[in-house]
């Protein structure tokens, strides 16, 4: 009665019959079993794989880079940048109605400008633009913020406090600092003067010459 109608209204040959059909049945249920445990092993085996990729593009050096924009990504973008997977995005997203995620470009510190329509692991939520971030040094994908600290080298340069030398203690030097307060000093404390004449100051000046002769 459970399975809709009464077995003992039926005669012998209705019941193989429904016998067959079930046991067709449970052999279809067992190939699409079967089917499915095969898909699943292989999405675990290709999950398991991207993982060690990850894993793999997540290992340092980084390559530095800054958050120079952050864009929403269209159609006209999409065609313009003639990227496969910008195009991917854009499909994709409208197709599932999904809000467009935000596409980012960076500067690496080799002075390449980046174009990523898909940004990497870190969400683009959190980026803002001047960010310091870590992007790996093939595909610039971005897999990590990064803190903003000083360069170690700029580190080094840095001063931290006022020096109390003056020119008095530079010796022999004379016609080099006469040379160095007109380039730089004189136009700081009377730029009305050198605009008054025309004169465009330097920007900077370079000190060279070997170790140890005063630079």
């Amino acid at each position: 009665q459970d399975m809709g109608y009464d077995v003992a209204d039926l005669n012998n040959d209705q019941i193989k019959n429904r016998i067959k059909m079930l046991e067709n049945n449970i052999r279809v249920m067992k190939s699409e079993t079967q089917r499915l445990k095969h898909q699943h092993k292989q999405a675990e085996e290709r999950v398991n794989e991207n993982k060690e990729k990850i894993k793999l593009n997540k290992q340092l050096p980084y390559l530095v880079s800054n958050v120079v924009e952050i864009l929403d990504v269209s159609k006209e973008d999409a065609e313009e940048e003639q990227s496969e997977a910008a195009m991917d995005i854009y499909v994709n997203k409208k197709a599932k109605k999904e809000e467009f995620d935000k596409c980012v470009v960076v500067k690496t510190s080799t002075r390449q400008t980046i174009f990523l329509p898909i940004p990497g692991l870190v969400d683009t939520k959190e980026l803002h633009p001047n960010d310091l971030v870590g992007v790996n040094k093939d595909s610039y994908l971005i897999l990590d913020k990064l803190p903003a600290e000083y360069d170690s080298r700029v580190k080094a340069m840095e001063v931290d406090e006022k020096p109390q030398e003056d020119y008095n203690d530079v010796g022999g030097l004379d016609k080099q600092i006469e040379e160095l307060v007109e380039a730089v000093v004189l136009p700081i404390l009377h730029k009305e003067r050198f605009e008054a004449i025309g004169i465009q100051p330097p920007k900077g000046v370079l000190l060279h010459g070997p170790p140890g002769t005063g630079k």
